[in-house]
């Protein structure tokens, strides 16, 4: 069994069987709740659990494809250009409802901290959970935050507005492409576009251009709040 768990390709196979599982699932039952990227995360954590594997060399494992996250962010863009003249068109919408679902984000983040008296590095450490990874983590440490905190706050996020943002959007009756993409891109970054594309393609592209425009505000807003913790 030490053997089997030292070969440096387990991790991967592991991950992608997980996610694999999740799609199988999620095919078979048409349940939002059986996403993915959530069924995969609760597998390989039940697989580190049940095996002793440590976090560390699961890590290590995963090296080989963790640097194919930046360029699969960067391949968003495709999307955007096939629906340049719809984006251009609503973008003063586009980004006013980024710039109005970002700063409640953050600002629900400092009230909730400010309420249940959380250490201001958890504060910190929260506020980038509606970003993307590589943003947010980078923001996180320049402010000497927990970067691990970052991370399962941003991916929880993510997970959480694409099981959610389907349901919301029915209950809400929000089924105006460009509202939903500002919703999903806005409040969980690329796994809520994700969702988005699989709405529809419209929604998709304003998705992926919402989820730059926040994460770039965020950036700027981030170390304002951060010197008044």
């Amino acid at each position: 069994m030490t053997e089997l768990l030292s070969v440096p390709i387990l991790p991967l196979i592991l991950t992608l069987a997980a996610f694999q599982v999740g799609r199988v699932l999620q095919a078979r039952f048409r349940s939002p709740f059986l996403n993915p990227i959530l069924i995969a995360v609760i597998l390989v954590l039940a697989f580190l659990f049940a095996t002793g594997m440590p976090v560390a060399e699961y890590q290590l494992g995963m090296g080989s494809i963790s640097w194919l996250l930046t360029p699969a962010t960067i391949c968003l863009a495709i999307p955007m250009y096939e629906q340049f003249q719809v984006l251009k068109k609503n973008l003063p919408m586009i980004l006013a409802g980024v710039v109005a679902g970002s700063l409640s984000c953050m600002a629900m983040v400092v009230c909730t901290g400010l309420f249940l008296r959380f250490h201001p590095l958890l504060t910190v450490s929260l506020l980038p959970k509606s970003i993307t990874t590589a943003i947010g983590v980078a923001l996180t440490e320049m402010s000497d935050g927990m970067p691990g905190i970052t991370t399962a706050a941003i991916i929880f996020t993510g997970i959480l507005g694409s099981i959610l943002g389907p349901v919301l959007c029915k209950l809400f009756h929000l089924t105006d492409p460009v509202a939903q993409g500002v919703a999903f891109g806005t409040a969980a970054h690329v796994i809520g576009t994700a969702k988005a594309t699989e709405l529809n393609a419209l929604s998709g592209a304003v998705s992926s251009l919402s989820l730059v425009v926040a994460g770039l505000l965020t950036a700027v807003v981030f170390p304002l709040i951060t010197a008044m913790l």
